[in-house]
């Protein structure tokens, strides 16, 4: 027996197909009485919305929210599609008649949205700015705070704000809705009291994002100053602490051609204090951005790219850098750094920084600049790297020192007021070991300065192969001690201007293209002869020493002795070392006392220049033999 009869699921949703198409048609009748709505308001707003009312409700909104009063010259310009706005045109805020009427600025025009059913009310209320060419001038205080004067609703919001925790509290009576807010080819003069100084922005563009006065805020601007391009970012969550100078949570980056910089953490717009956070900074063109920003630093050329990452903390009387990561030209370093406030308003910059490669050239200029920084006022604290104190700790695996190369390298810069040292205390050079000491002397270093260097056990048979340099020199492991100084300023001073002393010592070597037996017949067969012409061997010593005196411009030659297993090389007279010329006197004698008769002494005269010298005999007087008794 069959039977008829529907599933049990059919029946439990019989009741939904019944309301459905009435629940449909319910939602359907209601679009439609919006659109209607909607269409019919657009329609008669122009007729019921009374334009003086918009007008003077935004005359009202900015003399309310800037504290200074509105004035709009130009005819308001009413859209009631898509959404009402109103445009205003040649609009000036200034203070009131009776308060000095200063005037804050200048739009050409302002365009706004507004709400249709508060215009129908009576009321206008705003929101979507859009500013074309305003002409805006502020000042920053001598607490770097802008002086948001005549206490507006901003004005009023930022004194009126407090921070719980990380956030900021504003109170519901002072709370406003802003909404975006857009600049177009704006301009802005910032005159900051504490430096006396106007800064002048052109082509200002901004897209600001901002909800509420109590709520986060983001803001990209667009300016053009001294003939560079700027680009500011900018966001927090509590922007009216912010703009009260208070230290708060808040992200910040510039961008141009010249530098790039950002800051992410607690920080403020006016003191240091409970600054926590991440910076970044790159320079790609030092010299370029100097020249910018007006300064020049003599000698900065070789400072070439600066780039700076590190973790920043407020520590006592200064900052606290860590997990530092520095470039200078190409060469990376990392590690730790501080600035502290020292006595009489003086910074100071210390720090502890490990390089893998570096050149050492960068670090002797920023040396000399940092003394040459009061050049021009030719005091101590003639500006400002002379107001800055260094004590920096370095190492590298490989540094340049051209024409030298290092390995191992510990250095140090220690700058104060009253002194200023540069010191290499332990490094590896040629196989052996070097130590170097450049020192300023007190006073404005402008005094001249000293260069102490020492070397023990290099090849400087290897250096001169590396460095191809010509002539006979030696080619041994040997020891060479440094002491030079100049009365002129270190950043000044030429060959011509240093005094000092230079000592070489060695054991087993030779001298390239120094033939001493050729000279020996050479000098038997011509009265003068240029030393290429005395063959190309080598003559080989067991011991070398020199001792040499520098001043005005030369070197004197004494003491040199090079012992050879037969004959002795010695020499004396002046170098000027600026002209590559010679005026030596020089002998050639047996080592052993025994070959006396063998070898009898050969002096002669060496002049010509360098490289390749003439060699002029000198006759030697024979003594008369004694008369028998």
């Amino acid at each position: 027996m069959s039977t008829s009869r529907q599933p049990k699921w059919r029946k439990k949703m019989a009741p939904v197909s019944r309301w459905l198409p009435g629940i449909t048609r319910l939602a359907t009748l209601l679009l439609l009485i919006s659109a209607v709505i909607f269409v019919a308001l657009r329609v008669a707003a122009p007729f019921v919305v009374s334009t003086g009312m918009v007008r003077s409700g935004i005359e009202d909104a900015l003399s309310r929210w800037t504290g200074y009063k509105a004035e709009i010259k130009g005819s308001p310009e009413l859209e009631f599609w898509p959404t009402p706005r109103i445009t205003l045109h040649q609009i000036a805020i200034r203070q009131p008649p009776n308060a000095g009427n200063k005037l804050l600025g200048t739009i050409d025009s302002l365009s706004a949205d507004f709400s249709l059913i508060e215009a129908l009310r009576g009321h206008a209320s705003f929101h979507e700015f859009h500013l074309l060419r305003p002409n805006l001038s502020l000042t920053r205080d001598q607490q770097g705070l802008i002086d948001w004067t005549y206490a507006g609703q901003l004005a009023k919001a930022i004194d009126g704000a407090h921070q719980d925790g990380n956030a900021q509290v504003l109170d519901r009576k002072l709370d406003a809705e802003v909404g975006a807010i857009t600049v177009e080819d704006g301009t802005l003069n910032v005159t900051d009291l504490a430096t006396s100084k106007t800064y002048h922005f052109e082509g200002v563009t901004a897209d600001i994002n901002w909800p509420r006065l109590s709520s986060g805020m983001s803001a990209v601007l667009i300016a053009r100053t001294a003939g560079q391009d700027l680009k500011l970012d900018f966001s927090s969550r509590n922007p009216l602490l912010v703009f009260g100078g208070k230290t708060t949570e808040l992200k910040a980056s510039l961008a141009s051609n010249l530098v790039t910089a950002s800051f992410s953490g607690l920080g403020s717009i006016t003191n240091l204090t409970g600054l926590s956070g991440n910076i970044s900074a790159t320079i790609g063109d030092m010299p370029a951005l100097l020249a910018w920003s007006g300064k020049s630093i003599p000698g900065i050329e070789s400072l070439k790219s600066f780039s700076i990452s590190s973790d920043v903390l407020s520590a006592a009387n200064g900052l606290r850098f860590n997990n530092v990561t520095l470039g200078l030209n190409g060469a990376t370093a990392t590690g730790v750094m501080d600035i502290s406030s020292v006595r009489n308003n003086r910074a100071k910059l210390g720090g502890t920084l490990a390089f893998d490669t570096m050149n050492l050239k960068p670090f002797f200029d920023a040396f000399a600049l940092r003394l040459a920084a009061g050049e021009e006022t030719a005091t101590p604290d003639g500006g400002p790297l002379q107001r800055l104190d260094l004590d920096l700790r370095f190492s590298a695996k490989e540094m340049q020192l051209a024409p030298f190369n290092l390995s191992d390298v510990g250095a140090s810069v220690i700058v104060s007021s009253n002194e200023a040292k540069f010191d290499i205390g332990d490094s590896q050079f040629e196989g052996g070991t070097m130590l170097a000491h450049l020192e300023a002397t007190r006073g404005d270093f402008d005094g001249g300065g000293k260069l102490q260097m020492s070397i023990r056990g290099a090849d400087f048979g290897a250096l001169v192969e590396r460095l191809q340099l010509k002539g006979p020199l030696p080619l041994t492991t040997g020891s060479l001690d440094l002491n030079l100084k100049t009365a002129k300023p270190l950043w000044t001073a030429g060959l011509g201007d240093v005094t000092g002393q230079l000592t070489f010592h060695a054991g087993t070597g030779s001298i390239a293209n120094l033939d001493v037996e050729a000279i020996r017949n050479q000098s038997a067969q011509q009265k003068f002869f240029p030393l290429s012409a005395a063959g190309d061997h080598s003559f080989p010593f067991t011991e070398a020493q020199l001792t040499a005196n520098f001043s005005a411009g030369s070197a004197e030659l004494e003491d040199v002795s090079i012992k050879g297993a037969v004959e002795t090389l010695t020499l004396s007279g002046i170098i000027p070392y600026e002209s590559n010329g010679l005026a030596l006197s020089g002998s050639l004698q047996a080592t052993d006392d025994t070959r006396a008769a063998e070898l009898p002494l050969l002096p002669f005269f060496i002049g010509g220049s360098w490289p390749n010298p003439v060699i002029s005999p000198v006759p030697v007087l024979t003594q008369p033999a004694p008369s028998a008794q």
